[in-house]
């Protein structure tokens, strides 16, 4: 079989992307990378010439950036319903709030956490809009629940509930009620238990 490899580091973002792998259920090997020179080595530039983690590895394909890699493992392991088939209608759902996250989502907390300010009235030149347009849409996304795709759980949960966590724990996105349920719940699972653990939490 061939082996899956995680290019990671505990204080990155590279836990989204563990737990994932947990949640297939798949083997697979860590390898841990630290801050500065090993991230920036010849030898890991050849993975991710971002010098960034996490990277998977698996066989001669490589995936980076978390949405991605959620998006792959998803595919790549049916058997774990992780991602609706392609003829199914909520792949329409999964797909469109999996980028959601990791596009309008992203830009605006991080616009937000620094300080960006879009000029007056030039809200439709950026494509989150604006930060409370975006955290009202995912807001309106997550109400029917109990996941995104309804009863399913999917790679695109384990992606946006990660981000709600990490936003609402350092204050950059806001802690509405939804959002703090919805992580709860995402969070309660075994397969993030476990990613946990293994990051030493």
């Amino acid at each position: 079989m061939t082996t899956l490899t995680l290019y990671t580091n505990t204080q990155s973002r590279g836990r989204i992307a563990h737990w994932m792998l947990e949640e297939t259920g798949a083997s697979y090997d860590t390898v841990w990378v630290d801050y500065g020179p090993p991230m920036k080595s010849p030898e890991y530039l050849a993975i991710n010439p971002m010098g960034k983690v996490p990277a998977l590895v698996h066989g001669e394909a490589v995936v980076t950036e978390c949405a991605a890699i959620c998006a792959y493992l998803g595919d790549r392991f049916p058997a774990n319903h992780l991602a609706p088939a392609i003829d199914d209608p909520r792949r329409a759902t999964y797909l469109r709030w999996l980028f959601f996250a990791a596009g309008p989502l992203e830009a605006a907390v991080t616009a937000r956490s620094f300080g960006w300010q879009i000029p007056e009235g030039r809200n439709q030149t950026a494509g989150f809009g604006s930060y409370t347009d975006t955290l009202n849409a995912l807001e309106g996304a997550l109400q029917q629940g109990p996941w995104l795709c309804g009863e399913q759980f999917t790679a695109a949960d384990v992606y946006i509930a990660s981000q709600l966590g990490w936003g609402m724990m350092f204050d950059t996105i806001e802690k509405r009620s939804v959002f703090q349920r919805y992580v709860e719940r995402a969070y309660a699972r075994p397969a993030n238990i476990a990613s946990d653990r293994l990051n030493g939490a």
